[in-house]
């Protein structure tokens, strides 16, 4: 199929786009890399009035350290992300994003914006509490990876919102582990763990509406708990659904296993 008509806007600065964004009253679409809007397009399952392609809008490419981490702008692609080395976790979560030809024209922004909760760059969000940076009309605001994920591809954006930056504290150890049926897949399973200021967070994806944070799992694992009593309180907080990829059950015993993988010390890391 092919989508339906609409109209086109290249936005050179953030305020020009969300003026357009507004003046569309609810029809209109921000565009990027485009690799999860131009699927929907194409299946007419959205069908948008207007499209503002923010590509050539200046300052939103970059990497930029800020206050023990880093700020991602919303057009850094997960190619680059991937082969940065500010932010280790953020790179090796990238690596695990689609193949060449998607992380090549992806994009952070496009990927928190679409809130997939098995995608991976939500759950290193949620994990290190990623504070998100958004324009609107009546200016600018920051909310919470927590805040801003409400269900599956469901956010606190307004219609006439983008998000600009998000920015992600670099911990000091962390570890990350999938699990799909071939690379490049989404994940059934995602964990990732991370120590940030002496204390550690863990967020699973994969297994809910939005990507998790197993709150018994994370006080046992700051009380020195055993990594196997960790992971079984990690898959008792979920509550996973069923689909043709994987069962319940199955999703539950993985999000056990890989929490224990993310864990152990092949897969915990040292910030570098």
């Amino acid at each position: 199929m092919k989508p339906a008509p609409f109209d086109y806007l290249r936005a050179h600065s953030v305020g020009e786009a969300v003026r357009a964004l507004a003046d569309a009253d609810g029809d209109g679409k921000i565009i990027a890399g485009g690799q999860s809007l131009l699927p929907v397009l194409a299946l007419r399952m959205a069908r948008p009035r207007l499209l503002v392609d923010i590509n050539r809008i200046p300052g939103l490419s970059t990497i930029t350290p800020v206050d023990g981490g880093v700020r991602l702008g919303a057009l850094v692609r997960h190619a680059r992300l991937a082969g940065q080395t500010a932010h280790p976790l953020l790179a090796e979560a990238a690596r695990w994003i689609g193949h060449t030809a998607i992380r090549s024209r992806g994009t952070s922004g496009g990927s928190i914006a679409h809130a997939d909760p098995a995608a991976e760059l939500p759950v290193v969000a949620a994990a290190l509490e990623a504070t998100i940076h958004i324009a609107g009309p009546g200016g600018t605001r920051a909310t919470t990876a927590t805040e801003l994920f409400t269900g599956p591809l469901e956010t606190t954006l307004a219609e006439d919102e983008m998000i600009t930056a998000i920015d992600l504290p670099s911990p000091q150890r962390w570890g990350f582990a999938e699990f799909s049926r071939r690379h490049g897949d989404f994940g059934l399973v995602t964990v990732v763990a991370a120590e940030v200021a002496g204390r550690w967070r863990l967020a699973l994806g994969g297994v809910g509406g939005v990507p998790l944070r197993p709150a018994e799992a994370e006080h046992l694992l700051n009380d020195g708990a055993p990594v196997e009593q960790v992971a079984a309180a990690a898959a008792a907080a979920v509550t996973p659904s069923g689909d043709i990829h994987a069962s319940a059950e199955y999703r539950r015993a993985m999000t056990e296993e890989f929490t224990r993988r993310a864990l152990t010390p092949d897969t915990e890391r040292a910030a570098a």
